[in-house]
């Protein structure tokens, strides 16, 4: 039905469903809420009030916005003031004493919280629920009249309000705004208004408020808190900003009784601002105009705020109150000459085949207006509730679009999908009365949410397959919320559920089986949250779960298979703050990999367990190379480094590893007479190797010593020339180096000798000592030395090939010249013969 407001602006009122819900209860004896956005509809009659034998207990149902019903349950806690449905769709249930049950759709409790001592202490007299970008929020007026509210249940910070002066009773009426992301208090006593902020109480005063007002009865803000309206005991509804500075227009409807209910009616970017104010059996439309929209009211009904009009509901029927949308109004004006409207009537005749149809759409192209024709049925198709409208407009747009070229097919393509989305969910078994403003405001992806939690999920994956969304967003997260309702089935085994969820799920992308399986286990359905795990193809997702359910050596097996060192370790540790020593320890032993990472870490993070883990497995080799590293790294006295290389070499002969055991002796005994040597020689001997302790001895002239030093730990003699060698050239003593070389025959030669002098540039020196080179390296001795000549007398002479093409590699400057004449006279001469 279509009312008439103004010359200007059309409302209607059209039914979307005929209730059959079989109340038992008129509204009125019920606390009520209804959520927006087609949402559903929960019912608590009070019997703390209206019931004569207070023992009967209330039912709480939930209906869906058609009357379908969701859910049923007794009312077993204390009694309730408030219910109100939170953005994410879940009930909240706001008790006397302050706390707040919260319920799924299906009655499924989900949790509680208090809204704190103070609010314990002096009971909830009234309270509101409202919503803004932070979330749901929950606002409480105690007996002790001072407010207390959160803007967001889901992370509760409690605020308390500021006082306010004279207030003795319960408000005449008040509510909650939110204006530039602060959250207030609007409260009227008496004649007076109170803004309450966080910090402050301060008093306003509406502009431009009609003279004579004693008090106000009703107050009600805009779904976007943007408009207010205040119902005074004058019979006035004042309308304007919700900052109340600015007035917008009062009407007087001259009826002063309380309404039961107010909300406002409009919808965004509107041109009118209207609001709907409904009594117990009458229901007023006020606005800018001194005329009004009245109904009578067959029974009781019940007001829902959307964001573009308002939803009326009672026992009997549902329907939905909103400002016509300029296309609709422009097409279905009586005797319409817009554009869209010609277009319309152009299509119906021409399925009539009249000529009529051919004038209609000459007109609107002389005047250059058939896009705008399209564009006007394809956007008042989508404002239509009845299937037949949308097509009939539907149709005429694709008319229209045959006589345009290269018409843009996005928009009548996406209105298409978007009606036949909304005409599902709108399906009465479904319910959920959404309009297309209501719809593109809460996104595809929160109406599959929806969806997915009244448990429709064959709809919501139609859905999401006709509008081809990705997987992972569309298909498979339906799938996994599928997935995890069906773990709660637990009159269905074990072995079937996830027998079943596994053929659903299969390898969908997007699908986490550790998140069903967590889910599982959270229903206390361990078993099938193991069987669950199975099929997760990552490591890393399954081992916390396992650990999480106490099956640690499950989750060890799993960390090792998936080669992840890092989940191991997690999973060892865990184990070890676990399981008793003994029994951790047995549990590696059995897991060689799992063993041999822990060892790994202990080396660098826990010795003495290391060390246990040795003498558990009586691993002797590897306890006398912990007592060796630990003879370096753990001991600073001699005494005990000492003392620890005795046990490493105790462990070595358990082993049997008579090689490592006497190696460990002997530096025994060389660490006693590094000892020895610093206490007699001073200087720094210890932890010096055997060959640079002799070194040393040598450096510091200290010959004997380190002779006797060789022979104790039998050096042999070749090395022990080279290190004397290397040593008395270091300390440029030529003549002990003579001496020595003199002492016996030298077991390395003596061309080591000529090296070192030359290395310290001492030619004079090593020319003695290139005499004494045995022939076959006099050749290399003389060419280190520098003397060309005698080098090529020496290879002339042995007649080698190699040597000769050697000292001709030296002929380098002119007084070579010579010597590489020689040196190829040779060669020619031995050639002829």
């Amino acid at each position: 039905m279509i009312l008439i407001l103004s010359l200007f602006c059309l409302y209607r009122k059209f039914e979307l469903y005929t209730m059959d819900w079989d109340l038992k209860e008129p509204l009125r004896d019920c606390l009520v809420a209804a959520a927006p956005y087609g949402g559903p509809i929960a019912l608590l009659r009070n019997p703390w009030k209206k019931e004569k034998s207070p023992s009967i207990r209330p039912l709480l149902q939930i209906y869906s916005s058609s009357g379908v019903a969701l859910a049923s349950l007794l009312w077993k806690s204390g009694p309730v003031v408030l219910l109100g449905w939170s953005a994410e769709e879940e009930l909240l249930c706001v008790q006397e004493d302050g706390s707040v049950l919260v319920y799924g759709l299906h009655g499924d409790f989900r949790r509680h919280f208090s809204m704190g001592n103070e609010v314990l202490q002096n009971r909830v007299l009234d309270a509101r629920v409202f919503h803004t970008e932070f979330g749901s929020g929950i606002a409480i007026l105690t007996g002790a009249h001072r407010f207390t509210l959160s803007a967001n249940v889901g992370d509760l910070k409690l605020r308390r309000m500021p006082e306010v002066p004279g207030l003795q009773a319960l408000p005449s009426c008040w509510t909650v705004l939110f204006q530039d992301r602060v959250t207030f208090v609007l409260l009227a006593v008496g004649p007076d208004l109170f803004l309450l902020d966080n910090t402050a109480c301060s008093g306003v005063v509406p502009p431009g408020l009609a003279p004579g007002v004693s008090g106000f009865l009703q107050m009600a803000v805009s779904f976007n808190y943007r408009y207010l309206a205040l119902f005074t005991d004058t019979g006035h509804i004042w309308m304007g900003l919700a900052s109340l500075k600015e007035k917008l227009y009062e009407f007087n409807c001259n009826i002063r009784a309380p309404p039961k209910q107010m909300a406002w009616c409009s919808r965004p970017k509107g041109k009118q601002k209207a609001v709907v104010v409904a009594w117990e059996r009458r229901l007023l439309i006020a606005g800018n105009v001194p005329e009004s929209i009245q109904f009578v009211l067959d029974e009781d009904s019940y007001l829902v705020p959307e964001l573009d009009g308002v939803r009326i509901f009672s026992r009997n029927i549902h329907e939905f109150l909103h400002e016509v949308p300029v296309a609709s109004e422009e097409i279905f004006r009586i005797a319409s000459m817009a554009p869209g409207a010609l277009l319309l009537e152009a299509q119906k005749e021409y399925e009539k085949e009249s000529q009529k149809a051919d004038e209609y759409l000459r007109e609107i192209q002389e005047r250059e207006q058939l896009p705008q024709a399209v564009r006007q049925c394809i956007e008042a198709a989508g404002h239509e509730h009845q299937p037949e409208m949308q097509k009939s407009l539907l149709r005429a747009a694709s008319f229209g679009k045959c006589f345009i070229d290269k018409f843009p097919p996005d928009t009548f393509v996406r209105m298409c999908q978007d009606l036949r989305v909304l005409n599902a969910v709108r399906d009465y078994p479904i319910g959920i009365p959404l309009t297309y403003t209501q719809y593109k405001q809460l996104t595809i992806e929160v109406l599959l949410d929806r969806l997915v939690l009244r448990r429709l999920y064959p709809l919501a994956i139609q859905i999401c397959e006709y509008l081809r969304l990705p997987e992972v967003q569309g298909v498979s997260r339906i799938l996994a919320h599928w997935a995890c309702y069906k773990v709660q089935q637990k009159d269905v085994s074990d072995e079937d559920v996830a027998r079943a969820i596994n053929q659903k799920l299969g390898d969908t992308p997007g699908v986490s089986y550790s998140d069903i399986a967590a889910r599982a286990y959270g229903c206390g359905r361990t078993e099938l949250a193991i069987k669950l795990l199975e099929y997760e193809p990552r490591s890393g997702e399954q081992v916390p779960l396992l650990l999480k359910m106490k099956r640690s050596k499950l989750a060890l097996s799993k960390a090792i298979e998936s080669g992840d060192t890092d989940l191991v370790f997690t999973v060892v540790l865990h184990l070890k703050n676990e399981l008793n020593r003994g029994d951790f320890f047995m549990t590696l032993r059995n897991q060689p990999v799992a063993l041999s990472l822990y060892r790994q870490f202990c080396k660098h993070q826990e010795l003495e367990t290391l060390k246990d883990l040795y003498n558990q497995d009586d691993n002797h080799q590897e306890l006398g190379n912990f007592h060796i590293r630990a003879s370096y790294v753990a001991e600073e006295r001699i005494e005990g480094r000492v003392a620890a290389l005795q046990t490493a070499a105790d462990e070595y002969y358990k082993a049997k590893n008579d090689f490592a055991a006497k190696a460990t002796e002997e530096q025994m005994r060389l660490l006693r007479l590094q000892r020895r040597l610093e206490d007699e020689l001073g200087g720094h001997f210890l932890d010096l190797s055997l060959h640079d302790t002799v070194t040393s001895l040598l450096l510091s002239g200290s010959n004997k010593r380190a002779e006797q030093l060789a022979r104790d730990f039998r050096i042999p003699d070749k090395r022990f020339w080279w290190l004397k060698l290397t040593a008395l050239a270091d300390r440029e003593d030529w003549e002990e180096l003579e001496k020595f070389s003199k002492s016996k025959k030298s077991p390395i030669g003596y061309l080591p000798f000529v090296e070192v002098c030359m290395k310290r540039h001492n030619k004079f020196e090593a020319k003695k000592f290139a005499a004494r080179v045995s022939p076959e390296q006099r050749v290399k001795a003389f060419l280190l030395i520098g003397d060309v000549a005698q080098a090529a007398d020496v290879a002339i002479e042995h007649r080698n090939e190699a040597e000769l093409s050697l000292v001709l590699s030296h002929c380098t400057g002119a007084s070579d010249g010579a010597t590489a004449e020689k040196i190829q006279r040779a060669r020619a001469l031995a050639q002829r013969k």
